[in-house]
């Protein structure tokens, strides 16, 4: 259950991409917030699972008349975090980085939620305008990952009821091939379980003897059903993949539907009734050309690190335990 990945994460810079969280470890809350490092950016985004908590979303869809975002917003406290937009748009407007108008600008931040209430912490704690606004003020490019930011109450195998599921979390991963570089970022807190590179369960709803009971198999049998002590509603997994290739709208819509084949290979089940899953792509306004293909295929490949990051850095609080908690010493 020891975290194999070291606390400094991967490095956006060369996509022009910082990345700040803000959390609240008593409240067990927070936000995180994607930005350029300068200028705005193009966005896509596609919607997954049933249970979905969002802000502008239509933005993200390529027939929207307004063509960049100068922000994304990703967040807890579900409905009730979407407020914390404001405090993004706040920070924006103080630096005139938004859409310009007579007077002024109108900063674009799209957002997301995580429905994570009731697992960890008070119920009625959320991130507030304030706390994205000390997120977007604190955005770099080599972001801190696992319990932090949006993924601050995140949890993962949720099947069998909130006392068998483990921690869940932020994670980050970046890929290159040439001058191609991808980025991703994701929270995850899905009904089902997180697997690694070889489909093995690493975290999620915990059976007895240390065994994992296995989301799929306890959904395909039968329960858990509305009206049990069952997560329905309770799970969101949401993020994001970025790019230095410019790519239109359209592309960019694509490459986040493409990028959520991860999700399917490494969160079982993933995009159910009980869910509520978005996925943004981003690229900037100006960049290099390559093939959207090959583009696809490392933004699918770094979000499944990023997946697994996100409960291998996830430390664990008030009974729901984390990949990466202290190891309980030995017996001399």
């Amino acid at each position: 259950m020891k975290s194999l990945f070291q606390p400094a994460g991967p490095d956006f810079a060369p996509l022009g991409i910082a990345i700040g969280h803000a959390t609240d470890p008593t409240g067990v809350t927070g936000s995180t917030v994607i930005r350029r490092v300068t200028g705005a950016m193009r966005c896509g985004g596609v919607q997954v699972g049933r249970a979905l908590a969002s802000r502008e979303f239509s933005i993200a869809e390529p027939w929207h008349s307004t063509d960049r975002v100068d922000a994304l917003l990703l967040t807890g406290g579900s409905a009730y975090g979407l407020d914390a937009a404001a405090g993004v748009m706040r920070w924006m407007e103080e630096h005139q980085r938004g859409f310009p108008i007579a007077g002024g600008v109108v900063p674009i931040v799209p957002a997301a939620a995580i429905f994570d209430l009731g697992m960890m912490g008070p119920f009625n704690t959320r991130p507030t305008p304030d706390v994205a606004y000390a997120a977007c003020a604190a955005a770099v490019a080599t972001p801190a990952e696992g319990s932090v930011g949006a993924g601050t109450r995140a949890s993962v195998g949720k099947v069998a009821g909130a006392a068998r599921a483990m921690k869940g979390g932020f994670g980050a991963w970046v890929v290159r091939s040439g001058e191609i570089v991808v980025g991703a970022a994701v929270v995850t807190n899905p009904v089902g379980d997180i697997r690694d590179g070889a489909g093995r369960i690493i975290a999620g709803a915990r059976g007895d003897a240390g065994r994992f009971l296995d989301a799929t198999s306890v959904l395909t049998s039968g329960g858990p059903r509305r009206g049990d002590e069952d997560p329905a509603g309770m799970n969101t997994t949401i993020g994001a993949v970025m790019t230095n290739v410019l790519m239109s709208r359209i592309e960019l819509q694509q490459l986040a539907r493409a990028a959520t084949a991860a999700w399917f290979r490494r969160i079982t089940p993933c995009a159910t009734q009980f869910d509520g899953d978005t996925m943004f792509a981003l690229g900037p306004m100006e960049g290099i050309t390559a093939s959207p293909v090959a583009v696809e295929v490392l933004a699918v490949q770094a979000m499944e690190m990023a997946v697994e990051r996100s409960v291998r850095m996830a430390r664990g609080r008030d009974g729901v335990p984390g990949l990466a908690d202290p190891a309980p010493p030995r017996e001399k």
